[in-house]
């Protein structure tokens, strides 16, 4: 897995296919393939579906006398399996170069397994259980396979994961002075530290300071070298956009908010403090 990747070799395809997914025009629709919705990726949520049913259809072809349920399962498998996969491609296309080379052949085994499912229904429909069953089980295999990928892709390489969950245990309670407000430009965002934590800062009034983490929650992109506009800035990496009043996730792909700062001005000098989180951020709030 170390090697896949460090493998050049997978760029170009994955540059290729990576373009053309996000070139998809899919509206609100790719925040609901993202999970925004939910708080973390759907995709995990969405292969249950296939693999459970795949896995049951192993089960019975174990089983004497049911062949055609089993043919059912399958079926039901195939069904769930593509707006799994588009959930999963539409993630894929906004991970890092080594992600990306990981998830392509995640995916490659996945399709694989796909194929195999729909030669073993096609083999069942002309009456050949028993090369039904064989190629049930290969697919079966196949499917595993993308999975142990997957596992990898996900907690090796933290694909998906939430890069700001450590930031409650990382910040000390309390207040933190990070500065003077004469210091920093208006309108503009800069990065600044709470202890080791690198901190988005953005002046909107000579009193009025929003501070959130730096660190894009979808791949620890840098928020200070984003675009702020109407209350929210941009992730430079992947287009996540965040409120600033409140740091939540307005636009995916990020599916968690970004933790915030209460800030108070003292004598001139700006300081700050990390939100409770009983004060999370609502969607509805406006």
């Amino acid at each position: 897995m170390d090697r896949l990747e460090r493998s050049t070799a997978l760029d170009g395809p994955a540059e290729r296919l990576g373009g053309v997914v996000r070139a998809l025009p899919l509206g609100r629709g790719r925040d609901v393939l993202h999970g925004r919705w939910l708080g973390h990726p759907a995709h995990p949520l969405m292969v249950q579906v296939p693999i459970g049913a795949w896995f049951s259809a192993a089960v019975l072809d174990a089983l004497p006398g049911q062949r055609r349920a089993a043919g059912v399962l399958i079926g039901v498998g195939l069904a769930a399996a593509a707006p799994a996969a588009v959930a999963g491609w539409v993630d894929w296309a906004e991970l890092r170069r080594r992600q990306m080379r990981v998830g392509l052949v995640h995916a490659a085994a996945n399709i694989a397994g796909v194929g195999l499912y729909t030669a073993s229904l096609a083999a069942r429909a002309r009456g050949r259980a028993l090369r039904g069953k064989a190629l049930g089980f290969a697919g079966l295999t196949a499917v595993g396979i993308g999975g142990a990928i997957g596992g990898h892709l996900a907690y090796r390489q933290g694909s998906g994961v939430n890069r700001a969950a450590s930031v409650p245990d990382l910040v000390e309670p309390g207040w933190h002075g990070i500065g003077q407000v004469a210091d920093l430009p208006l309108g503009r965002p800069v990065r600044r530290h709470v202890g080791d934590v690198a901190v988005l800062v953005v002046r909107e009034e000579a009193d009025r300071v929003h501070v959130m983490v730096d660190s894009c929650s979808h791949a620890a992109g840098p928020l200070s070298r984003g675009t702020v506009e109407d209350g929210c800035v941009r992730c430079p990496w992947h287009g996540s956009v965040f409120r600033l009043e409140d740091g939540w996730n307005v636009r995916g792909p990020a599916t968690a908010p970004q933790p915030v700062f209460d800030t108070r001005v003292t004598d001139g000098r700006l300081e700050v403090r990390l939100r409770a989180p009983e004060t999370a951020p609502s969607p509805d709030r406006a």
